[in-house]
């Protein structure tokens, strides 16, 4: 008798495992002719590095959106942006709801990982407000962006751009219209555009200080000393993000990118620059008249990214304050992290310190496979990883000059900035039972 053993799968690995089935679907979409204007077969690679490109909400392409892609190929990249922005798990709790069905537990744990919040309790509940909560922020946007765009696009157009583009910032993903402005000119055309570059930010810092972050800002109704840790630390570092690069940028780039730009303009772009690495891929410069200084500003941000349980990508920020904290404590001779007269766990660090190593060794060895296939300057190299890595979708230019096998490379970084590389170290190591007896200590010299 053939007995066939029952497969367990985690709910990491049903998250993982979806996301790649949700982006292959729309890879055989945009492949089809009728995705394409020229209404051609667009070739499987290319179409899966954008599909990719779309569900990560990164924004790094190989065809410009507007010149290669028809109204259809347009609406599955949009759709994609935004399945891949409010995560699969929450796309189905909608149908379910929908469908009146039952939510149970599984599914309740699974949308707990996949919203990446801390607590299993009121997490339906949580999912209904994301959902209404992103299409308050998407239809604000919109209708503020429609404005701007209607008296030189007309109605129809200017909505849907006002749609596309609303969408594409609060998700975080970078995907833009303006090819009809110039290939790959992103938001350059509305550099000086005070309430366009309002708008996007607005959406890009909503989308991406996370929706557990603005749940507890409504409960406590936003008093900061009601606010959970978490929430005060996302709001204290994005803030401190934006004003300090803001700041570096509007010196750094004052007789580069920025200069042919007036005091106003350089201000607006200076402040823009220091909130799209993290992680939008908008850009109103021109990304190849950077300063080296800026692109490695540039780099740290993508680095660092948004916060957990966003639409961004990155370490996260808490990743990134949890970080300097330990080190702080580390340098005083101190065995606890406090942070807002809080002592974190010592897990916390234990974690943040396993994200960022696997998250720099993975850049690394992407950066020395795609060096030793093609012949790029290191920092556009560089640039581009961190970029798809990170989710961001700021390029030097280098992303359609990529080969097959440098798009599968690039494609599989923002796979796995999307899904989390902890996520992506768990299923892939091996699971071994774990040992009845402690291994003896030892102590090592450490710096």
């Amino acid at each position: 008798m053939l007995i066939i053993k029952k497969i367990k799968i985690s709910y990491t690995e049903i998250i993982v495992f979806g996301t790649l089935v949700i982006i292959l679907s729309g890879a055989l979409l945009l492949s089809l002719p009728i995705s394409s204007k020229s209404g051609i077969v667009t070739p499987f690679i290319d179409s899966l590095f954008t599909s990719a490109s779309a569900f990560c909400v990164t924004g790094l392409i190989a065809y410009d959106t507007f010149t290669h892609w028809s109204l259809f190929g347009q609406l599955i990249i949009l759709l994609l942006i935004q399945i891949g922005g409010l995560g699969f798990m929450t796309v189905i709790t909608l149908f379910s709801m929908f469908l009146r069905r039952k939510i149970g537990l599984k599914e309740r744990r699974l949308l707990m990982e996949s919203a990446n919040t801390l607590k299993i309790g009121g997490i339906v509940m949580l999912v209904k407000k994301i959902i209404i909560g992103t299409f308050l922020f998407e239809s604000m946007g919109a209708l503020i962006l429609t404005l701007n765009f209607y008296p030189e696009m007309g109605f129809k157009e200017g909505l849907f751009y006002g749609i596309f583009h609303s969408v594409s910032a609060f998700c975080n993903a970078g995907f833009d219209l303006m090819g009809k402005y110039g290939q790959f000119s992103s938001l350059t055309a509305y550099s000086n555009n005070f309430v366009v570059n309002a708008t996007v930010m607005t959406l890009i810092v909503s989308g991406g200080i996370g929706f557990v972050v603005w749940d507890d800002i409504i409960s406590s109704h936003a008093c900061f000393r009601k606010l959970q840790l978490h929430t005060k630390i996302v709001l204290v570092t994005t803030t401190a993000l934006i004003l300090a690069s803001s700041l570096l940028f509007f010196v750094i780039e004052a007789d580069h990118s920025m200069a042919d730009m007036s005091m106003g303009e350089r201000m607006l772009a200076s402040v823009f620059q220091s909130v799209t690495p993290r992680t939008a891929g908008f850009n109103t410069i021109n990304m190849n008249e950077m300063s080296e200084g800026g692109n490695l500003l540039t780099i740290i941000l993508m680095i660092i990214g948004g916060s957990p349980g966003s639409t961004a990508g990155g370490i996260k920020t808490t990743t990134f304050i949890t970080l300097l904290a330990g080190a702080w404590a580390s340098a005083g001779q101190s065995s606890d992290i406090s942070i807002f007269k809080r002592r974190l766990e010592t897990d916390t660090l234990k974690k943040a310190s396993a994200i960022t190593v696997i998250y720099m060794s993975i850049a690394l060895i992407a950066i020395i496979l795609i060096s030793t296939i093609q012949e790029f300057p290191l920092k556009e190299i560089m640039f581009e990883v961190f970029s798809a890595l990170g989710t961001v979708g700021l390029s030097l230019g280098i992303t359609p000059s990529l080969n097959a096998l440098s798009k599968i490379i690039i494609a599989l970084l923002m796979y796995g900035g999307k899904v989390g590389v902890l996520s992506i170290a768990a299923v892939v190591a091996e699971k071994k039972e774990p040992a009845l007896l402690s291994r003896p200590h030892e102590k090592i010299i450490i710096g």
